[in-house]
């Protein structure tokens, strides 16, 4: 399919397909194909010598292995990497690469992908993949896009696809407000099950983007907006595939015959889930999950401050409502560059300049938007009946409105398609795809994310703002800052957004990246999740102790995976075989991701 017909193709759907769009938001995400396509210059490049081939294993022997497995699995759930790679977008993405690179697209790609279709099956990968000693690298659906995408961190990797064929609700339980689903259920699946089942007594918590796995959002310690948005803390027992082909259940699910284990997730005895969160250790191929009750009703709320000095003091006042459940959702409180940017709009539409883009032309934008100038807005949302929203609105007015230039926005005077009301929807559990509209800012759109943890406070916030505020500049980056509001905790996400055709600002993404992260952790700060190609250098600054958790995590590794051969490299955690070897990326191995070799093949 050449780059024209790629951009007309129509948006796939549910039920047609796993990781369609409901229909409901078929429109918009048309509407959001045409302007990823419409901004887009990168070319289709030809390929030489492929498929790519792991380090270590002779080509021969290689392809020998992939007739061996395809005689398991069957000849059409076997892929071979060999075609062009072609980016696509959110709704149609690869699952050979990560669609927006910040390295050589041939640096992070797949050399084969196989599509099990049972728990058995994936035990099978498993244990072909321990008898030819292959990398294989699982994915849910792909979609963990800013941190990855589907992207195996060794070159060459063979890729499970869980989600095309391991795409099944399970369970969902009315009286305990449960489920449990395999990886490919996504956000958008489960909300359409919810609504056709009748179910509106409960909803799915959802992130920005309803495309990805619950699953495998879950297993990254990903956030959604409601009460719930605390994924990881709303699941409840995993069936995992371990590294040398053991099948396991955690939790309740250990005991046979249970009818408990989406509801309670402790069980008996040592708590085990957490080895398989943003980790190497196994596969997850079930999940029980938490369902949100619904409130009864729900007002979202915005309002609007004039100066970036006005974070503090906002920090102070969100602290003890946060707490306190006054403010109960997972809200954002987003800088107006970014707020600019979801219109979808190219950055030469207000700025043509180079250099980070300046301060009086953002303010010059936000006055001509329907919620005027500002440099920051909170995104929240009240839940209940409308007496109890209007006790808990009152006192959130009240204490808003003690910072001087504050303004609560009138939804009424907002147009149809503003991101307000995005927010509103997931806010209230409906998955959206407004979000990446920002993403358009620059050709061939692509972002990585700077994701550190801090506590809810004036100082830390004011800190981390600086830090990148100062780097962006130092670099010539557009700063897109949000703080994700937890309970007692808060997550700044930085979007970098770069041209993933211009070498230049690649670089210049990467090397601003690096430096937030050992800055901020000079401070205290460490990331909560990150990029393939940044997860060496995060995992080293958590470096207590003389590396102790690293030392464990190794210790772990070795002892589940003997082989080596769960994704090497995950989350900083190498295999015994290919330590030492260089496969660490950091500073000074620039952009390269690959080491020499494996011990052992």
């Amino acid at each position: 399919m050449s780059f024209a017909e790629e951009a007309t193709t129509d948006v796939p759907t549910l039920p047609e397909t796993h990781s369609g769009i409901p229909v409901y938001l078929l429109d918009k995400a048309r509407n959001a194909k045409a302007g990823v396509f419409d901004g887009r210059t990168k070319p289709i490049r030809d390929r030489q010598r492929l498929p790519v081939v792991p380090q270590g294993i002779e080509r021969d022997d290689f392809l020998a292995a992939l007739e061996d497995l395809k005689a398991k699995m069957g000849h059409e759930f076997v892929e071979i990497n060999d075609k062009a790679l072609k980016d696509g977008w959110y709704m149609e993405h690869p699952n050979t690469h990560d669609m927006m690179t910040i390295l050589d697209e041939e640096e992070l790609v797949a050399s084969a992908v196989v599509y099990p279709s049972t728990t058995e099956e994936v035990q099978q990968i498993v244990l072909w993949a321990n008898k030819h000693r292959i990398p294989i690298f699982p994915i849910s659906m792909g979609r963990n896009l800013g941190y990855g995408g589907a992207a195996p961190r060794v070159r060459g990797s063979v890729t499970l696809d869980l989600g095309k064929r391991m795409n099944k609700i399970l369970d969902i339980n009315p009286e305990d407000y449960t489920c449990l689903v395999e990886p490919g259920v996504s956000f958008y699946a489960l909300h359409e099950v919810l609504k056709e089942k009748g179910y509106d007594h409960m909803w799915v918590d959802t992130p920005d983007l309803g495309g990805g796995s619950i699953l495998g959002n879950t297993l990254d310690r990903g956030v959604g907006y409601t009460p719930y948005g605390d994924h990881w803390a709303c699941h409840s027992g995993l069936e995992v595939v371990l590294p040398t082909g053991e099948i396991i259940r955690t939790g309740m699910g250990a005991l046979p015959g249970n009818n408990t284990w989406q509801a309670f997730p402790y069980g008996f005895g040592p708590y085990s889930d957490g080895l398989f969160s943003q980790s190497n250790f196994g596969i997850v191929t079930k999940m029980g999950m938490t369902l949100m009750p619904n409130p009864g009703g729900y007002e979202s709320f915005m309002y609007t401050f004039q100066k970036e000095e006005d974070l503090g003091p906002l920090m102070e006042i969100i602290r003890p409502l946060r707490i306190g459940m006054i403010l109960e959702n997972v809200a954002q409180v987003r800088h107006v560059a970014q707020g600019i940017a979801a219109q979808g709009l190219p950055r030469s539409k207000f700025y043509q300049g180079s250099g980070s883009i300046p301060d009086e032309v953002l303010h010059t934008a936000a006055a001509e938007s329907p919620a005027g100038d500002h440099t920051w807005a909170y995104y929240g949302m009240s839940y209940g009946p409308s007496h109890i929203r209007a006790y808990k609105l009152a006192i959130v007015d009240a204490e808003f409105l003690k910072i001087p230039g504050a303004k609560k926005v009138d939804p009424s005077t907002l147009p149809a398609d503003d991101y307000y009301f995005s927010r509103d929807r997931i806010a209230a559990g409906i998955p959206d795809i407004h979000e990446l509209r920002w993403v358009n800012w620059t050709p061939n759109g692509a972002h990585i994310a700077f994701s550190p943890v801090s506590p809810i406070r004036s100082a830390d916030a004011m800190k981390l703002f600086g830090l990148g505020k100062k780097l962006h500049q130092q670099y010539g980056i557009d700063f897109f800052p949000a703080f994700i509001v937890g309970l007692r905790e808060m997550h700044l996400i930085v979007e970098i957004v770069f041209d993933r055709d211009d070498t230049e600002r690649k670089q210049a993404a990467m090397d601003c990246l690096r430096d937030m992260i050992d800055q901020a952790a000079a401070l205290g700060y460490g990331e909560y999740r990150t990029h393939l190609v940044l997860m060496d250098q995060v995992a080293s600054t958590y470096s207590w102790g003389d590396g102790a958790l690293m030392k464990f995590n190794e210790r772990l590794k070795d002892a589940l995976d003997p082989n080596g051969i769960l994704a090497p490299g995950k989350s900083g955690i190498w295999p015994k075989r290919y330590r030492g070897r260089g496969w660490e990326m950091t500073r000074e191995s620039g952009l390269v991701s690959e080491g020499k070799g494996a011990d052992g093949l």
